[in-house]
Parts: structure tokens; sequence; C-alpha cells
């Protein structure tokens, strides 16, 4: 109680500071990508790559500190990730970096592939949760395709940047090449013309194929410039072919709700000036799409139709999230439901909002629009200081609305998540320095995946 009572205090003392910051919504000095606040999220974010991850097996957690957590196979590849930029920002030497990745993929390689229902994966794929310790399928889960798509993206850019002639380098490339060559991207289309969502022993493929722009961008590239398992140049005609193209809050872009659709795929690819068919007929390439997105939500709060508290020009980022918990109960004379887990954001054909804010959701978009998700970020350490920024940085996310007894100033989370960490640490570096996009640009999978989907110019043309 007397920790509350302080952070209160403090609430109070910087509401001035928080007036100050939301008149800031442009960042025009490009010293502001050497900022100290970003240097201090990155290597905070940075750092919980490095001690939740199991250094001798590269399991990473799906959250933490959860009382329990499996690891997700996602998170693996935003770690693998990070550790290259860990090298480049001093935290850790490259032989440290390499090493955390030799054991990390010696361990994928050698874990059980087949239909057990207790196996690891099946057909190169992995099921979407492991056990920590000894990585094994976990709660029944499915055979994820996009969990696995993440990370291979995380598998080849650690094949790309390990690129010297030591034998622990050598190797690196050679078990990265096994892992990614053995994906078997025709089998997870099921006779169909894209890729399902998933498999599970005892159930079989889903229902569903990835279809309308989301996070499956990176997964049918990857598909697409396999040397082993390719899928037809159809499919990506055929996903585009879903896409919908509207007006919303003054934007026009690719609708998709919640903000990870529009960042994950661009971890590690850089979109601008790189156009496929779809694209090339709207006169944008995706980047753009994901800066259109970015601003559309930012013009959503400001105007903040659910009414909920303290949204404006800096407080705002939708995705998904952890959210208070499943339940509704009547604040301020109005019924409001709320959500635990969830993807969250508002958009033209479905919104869901529940007055959770997710900083992960403006942080990975600071490639985007860093003039808009810059104060924000500030804004929000400024108004809620140590209740959102922490030990690794911003936690996963918070709920100014949901009051009650026990949360009298609001929900804020004591979780993080490693696929909203991940985001945060890659696109910061890929704002200052396009470090993950250069090196991605070298691979040739990409390179070929990019080619086969249709896209055209840019630095593709020198590829």
């Amino acid at each position: 109680m007397q920790t509350r009572k302080i952070t209160i205090i403090i609430f109070i003392q910087i509401i001035f500071i928080t007036i100050g910051c939301s008149q800031q919504n442009t960042v025009k000095d490009d010293s502001i990508k050497w900022d100290s606040f970003l240097d201090t999220l990155q290597e905070r974010t940075l750092q919980f790559f490095l001690d939740v991850t199991d250094s001798t097996t590269g399991l990473t957690p799906d959250r933490w500190p959860a009382s329990y957590s499996p690891s997700s196979v996602a998170a693996i590849g935003f770690a693998l990730t990070s550790h290259p930029i860990s090298v480049e920002r001093g935290i850790i030497t490259r032989n440290q970096a390499a090493q955390r990745v030799l054991n990390t993929l010696r361990f994928l390689l050698k874990l059980e592939q087949s239909e057990k229902p207790d196996a690891s994966g099946y057909k190169g794929f992995y099921y979407h949760f492991l056990t920590l310790k000894e990585g094994k399928r976990t709660w029944n889960c499915e055979l994820s395709t996009i969990d696995t798509g993440l990370l291979m993206a995380g598998v080849l850019f650690c094949q790309t940047y390990f690129d010297r002639a030591t034998n622990i380098e050598k190797e690196i490339r050679q078990l990265a090449d096994s892992l990614y060559r053995r994906v078997d991207w025709q089998w997870a289309m099921a006779g169909r013309n894209g890729i399902t969502l998933g498999w599970t022993p005892e159930r079989g493929f889903h229902s569903d194929i990835w279809d309308g722009y989301d996070e499956a961008m990176i997964l049918y590239i990857l598909a697409l410039g396999s040397p082993t398992h390719s899928v037809p140049e159809s499919v990506w005609d055929a996903w585009t072919k879903t896409y919908l193209w509207a007006k919303f809050y003054g934007y026009e872009f690719i609708s998709f709700a919640p903000l990870f659709g529009h960042q994950f795929s661009h971890c590690w690819i850089d979109f601008k000036g790189i156009q496929d068919e779809y694209m090339k007929g709207k006169g944008i390439d995706y980047f753009e799409n994901s800066r259109r997105a970015t601003y559309s939500q930012q013009a959503y709060a400001k105007e903040n139709p659910g009414k909920f508290k303290d949204y404006s020009d800096t407080i705002w980022g939708f995705t998904a999230c952890d959210g208070p918990k499943d339940t509704s109960f009547i604040i301020d004379g109005k019924r409001r439901k709320f959500e635990g887990y969830a993807a969250r954001g508002p958009s033209i054909d479905w919104t869901n909002d529940d007055g959770t804010i997710a900083p992960t959701a403006s942080s990975s978009s600071i490639p985007f629009a860093p003039e808009i998700c810059i104060p924000t970020l500030k804004a929000i350490r400024n108004k809620y200081d140590i209740l959102v920024f922490r030990k690794y940085g911003f936690i996963d996310a918070f709920n100014p609305t949901y009051r009650t007894q026990e949360y009298p100033i609001g929900w804020f989370d004591n979780d993080y998540l490693g696929i909203d960490q991940g985001p945060i640490a890659i696109m910061i570096e890929n704002y200052r320095n396009s470090f993950v996009w250069n090196v991605m640009k070298k691979n040739p999978y990409i390179i070929k995946g990019l080619k086969r989907a249709g896209f055209k110019g840019g630095w593709l043309e020198g590829n």
C-alpha cells in the first residue's frame, strides 16, 4: 500500500511534464535517432533476451516473470535477431553472441521431428509452445506456420550476419541452412492455394489459410524463397486479392487493426522503395502502408470515440497484447467490457478496444513515424513512470480505464512478452541505421522470395 501511495504522488508530480510532452508531436532533428531515451529503451529490451533466454538451449520464454511460461518459438526468432544487435550496441561480444546462436541452432536441429503428439515439431515446422527444459510440445498447441516463420527469419538473419571464416560461424551458417531447407512449406498448403495456419496430430490441418493483410507476409516470402519445398508464385497473388484497402481516420491503406500485422515482417525486410503488383497499383509501398496505419491509430486515440481514460495524441498504441482480464463492470456510470490477452486495434472493418494500451505498438513503429512514436513513448514514460517502465523497458500493456479496489489508478501489467519485446529492439536499430534490413538484403533466400512474389525496384534491382 505504501508503494502505491508513493507511485500516486509521483503520478501527480509528472502531470505537468506530461502536459508539456503532449504539445510536442513532431521530431524534426535527425539527432533524435541517438536520443539517450532510445538508448535506455533498447538496451533494457535487449537485456531481456540475454537474461531470460537459456544460453545453452536458446529457448526463450513466451512471457516473463510469469509463474510459468513455456517457450514461444517466435520469441526464439526474435532472440536470435537481438543477439547481433547486442553486439552492435557493445553489450556482448561477437563471440558471445555466436556461441549463444550456435547453441540455439544445435538444440533446435536435434529436437524430435515426428507425428508423435509430444514431439517438438514435424516437417521442419515447430509447435507454437515448447517446454522450457526439453523443448517438447506443450498445452496441446498447434504446429504453427507463422511462429515457425518468425523463427526462421531469425535463423536466416544469423546465417547472414555470422559471415566470418571461423569454425563457429561456419557451423552457424550450415545449421541455419539445414533448419530452413527442411521446412516443408508445400506440405503446409494441404492442397490449397495458400499456407494453412497450423496442424495438430489430433485434428490435422487448420481449416483456414493465411489470407488478408497481416503478419504472414514474412511467412509467404520465406516459403517462396525455399530451395527445397517452395510454394507456387500464385499464392502471393491469391493472398493479395484478399486485402481490404480502405480509408480510416483520414488515411488510405490496407486494413489490419492491430499494429503488429504492420510491423512483424518489416522487422527483417526493408519494404521502402520496392513494390509488388498490388502496391504498384496503389502507388505506394508497404513501408508507407505501415506509416499510414500508425498515423491512423494516433488519430483514433485523439478522437477517442470510446471515451477511454487518458487517450490522446501522445497516449496511444493498439496491438495484440495482455489485458486486465475477461470481465465487465460499470465504471463512471458506463458498463465496460475488458479482455485478457487479445488482438486489439481500430480499423474500418473491425475494432477491438477496451482501453488497453501497448507500448510495443508505438515502439515498433518508430521507423515508420518517429515524429509521433518517440514523443508518445516519452509521454507514456513520463506520465506513468515506474508503473510502465521497469527493468526490461516497457511492460507489455496497461489500462488506465480499468479501475477497481485492487487497481485504483488503473491496471498495469507485470509481464514482458518475447514477441513484443523483440520488435522494439529490432525496429529501434532499423530506424537508426537499417542494420537488420541491410543484413537481410544479402540473404539469397529472402531476395528469391521477394522476387518470386513480384517485388521490383529499389534495393532489389542490384541483387
